[in-house]
């Protein structure tokens, strides 16, 4: 499954840092800040990238892709596990089915999954779904069903309410994506990442830099992720499943490629993957100030795929110094990627090791403070 890439052109062409109005000492200090983290034992490794305009200003490696001893270096072609920032890919490949006419944001999962009605959900839309406020943020599927995506269907179908839907917000860290992935199964009769990957990665020219399902000649490439404590799964099987929550490999160069897209309108150098209105419809925050349960009550201004940054005080990811239209998505303890609309920067920051809290949120923040204060115009 997912051969490797047939596009050998990335869609961004090299740019210069000043000549797009990115301060050069502000990167300076980005740079010395993730050498230090690294010299302080915080992550092995680390990629960057940054983009604007249409152009790859930055595109960055550090350290190694795993904390062995004799781990090779990371390199512009090494993957890093995306955790949830593949969240964004699968929904945007729900996105697609929408622009067809296949699919509303405000149809009802039953109408398209019947078994989906047991337990309750029959009133459940993709609309809920996708702000996480469809009411069963704990369900789950079996590792069997990793592999058998008829058992999958199975399993997601049968979910169970843990409140009653649309009534409060509390983030689905694997739920609600593997909704989406059953439903772009039902609607195209494809295999979900092999839809994701033929209505997005492909289209886009990153078929090399993002993958959600990893071939067996790729996996050479990817980093192995380091915890604090709570483990992370660095099987090859859960790499080959690639969940549509969190199982994607990418680069930073890639994921940056697709917030330029989507910052410009859809359509980057006459690669048309999607409509200004779409974007703009899930880019808007859906859920005004409601607070995340998930993420200490803070309000995450979600839309339809990323949140946006809102203006609150309190954000997560996207910097306290964002313009209130940046939107993103960050990957479990470990990275974050957003686009700016003001601006038209896009950038990704990923690392291989699952950092625990407080610390996590902190750097995220001074990560994405530094970036936008790079923007002199």
């Amino acid at each position: 499954m997912n051969a490797p890439a047939s596009i050998d052109t990335f869609p961004l062409p090299a740019g210069d840092l000043t000549q797009h109005g990115i301060a050069a000492s502000q990167i300076g200090h980005l740079d010395t800040l993730i050498r230090q983290h690294i010299a302080d034992g915080r992550y092995p490794g680390a990629q960057i990238a940054l983009a604007r305009h249409g152009e790859l200003l930055l595109h960055r490696s550090y350290g190694s892709v795993s904390r062995d001893a004799d781990a090779p270096p990371v390199t512009e072609r090494t993957l890093f596990r995306m955790f949830s920032q593949t969240k964004i890919f699968t929904s945007a490949a729900v996105w697609t089915l929408i622009e067809e006419g296949r699919l509303s944001f405000m149809d009802r999962i039953a109408d398209h999954l019947p078994e989906f009605a047991a337990r309750g959900k029959q009133d459940i839309t993709l609309h809920q779904v996708m702000t996480h406020t469809g009411g069963f943020p704990s369900a789950n599927v079996s590792e069997a069903a990793w592999i058998d995506h008829a058992l999958m269907r199975q399993e997601v179908c049968d979910f169970s309410l843990d409140w009653t839907p649309g009534t409060r917000l509390q983030y689905h860290a694997g739920a609600a994506h593997l909704v989406q992935a059953m439903l772009i199964e039902a609607i195209t009769g494809t295999d979900y990442r092999e839809a994701i990957r033929a209505r997005i990665m492909e289209p886009l020219g990153i078929a090399d830099d993002v993958y959600i399902g990893l071939p067996d000649s790729e996996d050479i490439r990817c980093v192995m992720v380091s915890t604090d404590g709570e483990p992370r799964d660095n099987r090859r099987e859960a790499r080959v499943a690639g969940l549509p929550a969190g199982g994607g490999c990418g680069t930073a160069r890639g994921i940056t490629a697709l917030y330029q897209m989507l910052l410009h309108g859809g359509t980057l150098h006459g690669r048309r993957i999607l409509s200004p209105r779409l974007i703009a419809y899930v880019t808007k925050n859906q859920t005004g100030e409601m607070p995340d349960a998930a993420m200490g009550g803070t309000p995450m201004h979600r839309g339809l795929g990323p949140h946006m940054r809102g203006e609150s005080e309190r954000i997560r990811g996207l910097g306290t110094i964002g313009a209130p239209g940046v939107f993103g998505h960050g990957g479990a303890g470990s990275s974050y990627s957003w686009g700016d609309p003001a601006s038209g920067v896009s950038f990704s920051y990923l690392t291989n090791h699952f950092s625990a809290e407080p610390w996590h949120t902190l750097r995220l923040d001074r990560i994405a403070n530094i970036v936008h204060a790079a923007i002199d115009n």
